[in-house]
């Protein structure tokens, strides 16, 4: 029986590396009202954690399976039923013999460990060090040059001063993203142009948070800005000894860097519309490439879903694959999409599950394409 939470905070818990982490009232709130989501991928009889409101909890799951069997392509969808268990409960008497949060940090840990999850179930203070710093974009950096082939582009450069910085974003033209180490969808982000005199405000306003990044996190990441076709992501599980599972892709959309919706489709219906911009034998590559490299990386540090994020873009007048955007070493919307694609072997069904901010609370949302 294992033991699922949503903690979406996790990557502003990474940053901060503290135990006694407190996320901003979004975060709050986002682990809040979508408490539940663990429970569309959970096995039946699992345990899911929530807040205190169990019951408003397994409401807005049953409305979510609901309108996924009302939807196309969802018959064979089953319905697991999991158990919905209360933030403050004592958890020590539930009899689970494992957890899977969204992602592990020293704040969550300490969480489970007041609520009485015993170490055994947790990684141990070595093991989250090791999986803070596999978490670091740093990963990104070094991953990036070994999955370069033919079809391929990118450069990202790990920056330690004002000044690297400026050199390195002067060699990649002047346009530039910048990139907080650790940091969550949309956050940790500049879009910038450095080749604009130094004097403007917006100039002075970049300055000052990179050198504020810096100062707290140790470096940051200098990346050139691509001119984007298309985002999309290939999902893994690790074992933690040496294998990392291909579970399928991810096609989903964002606004200014921020994760706005995933496309619900079959594998073959996604790899379609792939391959209306890449070579098959590119993706296939670069897929076992990752799944190699992955498994190599999380051997003896991570056990659990991760996803790599990645792009087509227009370079040299042509379409390319930049293979690798981010590592995400934690679950994400992409494993959620993963879930509740087609059952059904139909390519023509497509539909978009997408997180809204409605009435002051966040909801899942999936509607027909």
């Amino acid at each position: 029986m294992t033991l699922h939470l949503f903690n979406p905070d996790h990557d502003l818990a990474l940053a901060s590396g503290l135990t006694n982490f407190t996320a901003p009232h979004a975060g709050r709130q986002l682990r809040h009202d979508l408490a539940f989501l663990p429970a569309l991928w959970a096995a039946p009889g699992d345990i899911v954690l929530v807040d205190d409101d169990t019951e408003q909890q397994e409401r807005m799951w049953m409305k979510v399976m609901q309108r996924l069997h009302a939807l196309p392509g969802h018959k064979g969808m089953v319905m697991a039923q999991p158990q919905f268990v209360g933030l403050r409960k004592q958890l020590n008497d539930l009899g689970a013999d494992s957890v899977e949060p969204w992602g592990w940090n020293a704040a969550l840990c300490a969480q489970l460990r007041r609520r009485g999850i015993g170490p055994e179930l947790m990684p141990d203070e070595e093991r989250l060090q090791a999986i803070r710093q596999l978490s670091h974009r740093a990963t990104a950096v070094a991953l990036l040059p070994q999955l370069q082939q033919e079809g391929t582009t990118g450069q990202s450069a790990l920056c330690h001063s004002i000044d690297e910085v400026t050199d390195t974003a002067q060699s990649y033209g002047g346009r530039v993203v910048l990139k907080a180490p650790w940091s969550s969808s949309g956050r940790g982000l500049r879009f910038c142009n450095l080749s604009q005199p130094c004097h403007t405000q917006q100039r002075q306003n970049e300055q000052r948070w990179t050198q504020h990044v810096i100062e707290q996190q140790g470096a940051v990441v200098v990346e050139p800005y691509y001119n984007k076709v298309k985002d999309f992501g290939m999902e893994f599980v690790s074992d933690a000894q040496g294998q990392a599972q291909y579970m399928g892709l991810s096609l989903f959309h964002t606004q200014n860097g921020a994760y706005t919706g995933n496309l619900l489709a079959t594998e073959h219906a996604k790899r379609s519309i792939l391959e209306r911009m890449l070579e098959p034998e590119l993706i296939d590559n670069v897929q076992q490439r990752l799944s190699l490299l992955l498994g190599q990386l999380c051997r003896g540090v991570y056990s659990g879903p991760l996803g790599v994020d990645m792009m087509v873009v227009t370079a040299g007048g042509r379409q390319m694959l930049h293979p690798c955007v981010e590592v995400n070493l934690r679950r994400t919307m992409g494993h959620l999409a993963l879930a509740l694609s087609p059952t059904d072997d139909d390519d023509e069904v497509r539909q978009v599950m997408r997180i809204d901010y409605e009435d002051q609370r966040y909801k899942l949302r999936i509607r027909q394409l």
